[in-house]
């Protein structure tokens, strides 16, 4: 029977994650599996990635063939390059030791990588939040401004229209006074 570590498709459309399971090469891509190994969810930035490494690891160690993407998932966790380093303890090139030292060199520096870009993708969105919020202050200034325009205008017409109602009274009263001199 060939066994293959591939991916099982869950989730609505346009908005999938993936299951990473060994299953028979015969069985249908969601259908029956042999085990469930982890999960991949495209979704996120950066991806995440939940894997079982020592199942994993052990599926390959007795043959399991991987897809193309899952290939890339599991060399990205590191299951490919303990494999390779578990092959040369077999053979003698280097010691347990020397291999679980070169690991955790590349792990280390892996999670170096994957928390400098959660931390970059963390500055961009404070830079552009602190953009908008500075963008909306200077709408809100200009509409402000243009507020306080307008209110000085109605103020200075309120008083242009009082002054006139007042020469207007004015010029009634000396009328007034006019018609009853003359009366």
């Amino acid at each position: 029977m060939a066994v293959k570590i591939r991916l099982q498709r869950h989730g609505k459309k346009n908005f999938a994650f993936f299951h990473i399971v060994v299953a028979d090469t015969r069985a249908p891509r969601d259908g029956r599996y042999i085990e469930q190994i982890g999960s991949y969810n495209p979704n996120t930035n950066p991806a995440t990635i939940v894997l079982d490494f020592d199942k994993a690891l052990a599926w390959l160690n007795v043959g399991a063939q991987m897809t193309l993407v899952t290939r890339r998932i599991l060399s990205y966790e590191g299951v490919l390059l303990r494999k390779h380093l578990q092959g040369g303890v077999a053979k003698g090139a280097l010691t347990q030791e020397q291999a679980d030292a070169k690991f955790e060199a590349w792990k280390a520096q892996k999670d170096a990588k994957v928390s400098a870009k959660v931390a970059g993708i963390a500055k961009d969105a404070a830079a552009k939040e602190k953009a908008a919020i500075d963008a909306e202050a200077k709408v809100n200034a200009e509409r402000s401004q243009a507020l306080a325009k307008k209110k000085a205008e109605a103020e200075a017409a309120a008083q242009a229209a009082a002054a006139e109602a007042a020469a207007e009274a004015a010029t009634e009263q000396e009328a007034s006074e006019e018609t009853s001199a003359e009366a």
